[in-house]
């Protein structure tokens, strides 16, 4: 249940880093490498059960 509601928090990280937006266009890789880095945290906390 809970590595569901991590995903699904997760997808809607990734879209919303996507610089779409005039204003967010000169974030650069930013939002992105935050977005990544919980990626890899969720991905070996889901790895070694901790989750």
């Amino acid at each position: 249940m809970l590595g569901t509601i991590l995903l699904v928090l997760l997808i809607l990280m990734l879209i919303g880093a996507v610089p779409a937006w005039p204003y967010s266009r000169n974030w650069g890789y930013a939002p992105g490498g935050f977005v990544v880095v919980l990626l890899i945290v969720l991905v070996l906390a889901l790895s070694t059960g901790h989750i």
